[in-house]
């Protein structure tokens, strides 16, 4: 009674007919090659295609990742490519957020109108006149700025910035530090803001060009650069990036991190000029911030004072001539050595100083206590490239400042005894040899570099002691 019928035909009647799945059907198959294909697809479907390959890629991408656990992950991902449309959507979704963040940044009327809020609202300290605040002030200031202001001032009020402030026995804090950090972060903000529009591959990192442009928008707005000449600009905006590129890019990779860029002394320097009108700086002040327009032009005409062929660029012994001839051979034949290319055409002997190069230069020599300007000097002084200096080493280096000190008619020194002061200036871990880390160390590495390559450097530190009685002079008598 178990067994079915012998013919199979009970077997037949009983058992369902079976339906071909969808994929299998040919119109379907045709269908998706065709769709697949994104022909006949207007632009809107094409970037919905697009996108999904997109994120179906991604999904693999991360199921392959987690799959392969305990392997070296990748760190190369390929940019898309120009005028795809990734390319074209990346690009708008990055011009749709910095609108949106400069949208949401205080202008100029908000702060001014942030500003009389706090003065309106504040206390007077009677010991020292300064206008201060609580934190039931700085709440109600928070409201009556937000009804005249809008929601975008209400970050700058909240308790965690209150509490960073510095505050006196009663709780309270000086309104002009708070308002001063107000604008700081807005200004940090919309330089943030620029660069990111001229970061063309959106990689948080700006090239020379970029950075020459963002410093060219800026000029208009610095009040020290407004009368600059129309023909110097190009040239002025080279020689300020170039700063940027020497501290925020030490491995000379050819692009600036954005976030080191704003956090840099270079930015705050060039900011300066936006405080003062060029006829309340004194000339000293002007000579030492590098983005002043003294600075600039006294760069170009150092430049071609010592280009004595005009061939726009320096041989050693055009360089020699830097500084009155105060520096020694062996140190410009290091920094041949050590910065400077090999020409495509010529020789050995045909390498010259170019006038990127020659910033640099410039640079490290004005900027010796940087850890920036000394790693430029210290790979000089390393004449062996071995990582540190011995005391042989130092006697060598020495030999030819000593030749230039006795040349202009000073006293003589034994070689030694400075050899001595510089071990017991820098105080080196090990006591055979010094590294850069033992110059960076000692806070004294400028002092020491200047000691060995430049005679008056060494007079300098030799007369130290008289150099800062007759600062001193001058500040008692006023």
């Amino acid at each position: 009674m178990y067994s079915g019928s012998s013919d199979g035909e009970g077997h037949d009647s009983s058992a369902p007919k079976k339906i071909p799945p969808v994929s299998s059907m040919m119109w379907v198959r045709n269908l998706r090659r065709y769709i697949g294909s994104g022909a006949g697809l207007g632009s809107e479907s094409l970037m919905e295609l697009e996108t999904k390959r997109i994120l179906l890629d991604m999904f693999k991408e991360k199921q392959q990742k987690s799959s392969e656990a305990g392997t070296i992950p990748s760190f190369y991902k390929k940019k898309p490519e120009e005028g795809s449309i990734s390319h074209r959507v990346q690009r708008l979704a990055k011009y749709r957020f910095l609108k949106k963040q400069t949208d949401l940044l205080l202008n100029a009327d908000d702060l001014d109108a942030m500003w009389l809020c706090l003065r309106e609202n504040c206390v007077i300290d009677d010991a020292t006149g300064a206008e201060k605040m609580n934190y039931e002030d700085f709440c109600h200031i928070a409201s009556v700025c937000t009804e005249q202001i809008g929601s975008k001032c209400r970050r700058f009020f909240c308790p965690s910035n209150f509490m960073k402030f510095e505050k006196d026995e009663l709780g309270r804090i000086a309104i002009l530090p708070f308002y001063l950090y107000v604008m700081r972060t807005v200004s940090l903000t919309q330089a943030r803001i620029d660069m990111s529009e001229l970061d063309e591959d959106s990689d948080g990192f700006l090239q020379p060009h970029e950075m020459e442009f963002y410093i060219r928008g800026l000029i208009p707005n610095l009040a020290q650069l407004r009368d600059i000449p129309e023909a110097f600009v190009q040239m002025y905006c080279r020689i300020a990036a170039h700063k940027f590129f020497f501290f925020c890019d030490p491995h000379k990779r050819g692009k600036a991190c954005i976030k080191k860029v704003l956090l840099s002394n270079c930015l705050q320097e060039l900011m300066e000029l936006h405080q003062e009108s060029e006829e309340e700086v004194t000339d000293s002040e002007q000579a030492e911030n590098w983005f002043s327009l003294t600075c600039a032009q006294r760069i170009c005409d150092m430049f071609l004072a010592l280009d004595k062929d005009m061939n726009g660029t320096l041989s050693k012994q055009e360089l020699q001539e830097y500084a009155d001839g105060t520096l020694t051979d062996i140190f410009i034949e290091r920094v041949f050595d050590e910065h400077i290319r090999r020409g495509k055409n010529g020789g050995g002997n045909a390498r010259e100083m170019d006038f990127e190069s020659f910033l640099d230069f410039v640079l490290a020599l004005e900027n010796k206590d940087t850890p920036e300007g000394l790693t430029y000097l210290f790979r000089c002084l390393d004449l062996h490239g071995r990582g540190f200096l011995t005391t042989a080493d130092t006697h060598t280096l020495f030999r030819d400042v000593h030749q230039k000190w006795i040349e202009g008619g000073n006293y003589e020194l034994c070689i030694e005894d400075v050899r001595d002061e510089i071990w017991d200036m820098v105080k080196p871990a090990d006591p055979l040899r010094i590294t850069l880390a033992d110059l960076l160390g000692c806070k004294q590495g400028g002092t020491v570099a200047s000691m060995l390559i430049d005679v008056r450097g060494f007079w300098a530190h030799d007369n130290r002691e008289n150099l800062l009685q007759e600062e001193e002079e001058p500040q008692e008598e006023a």
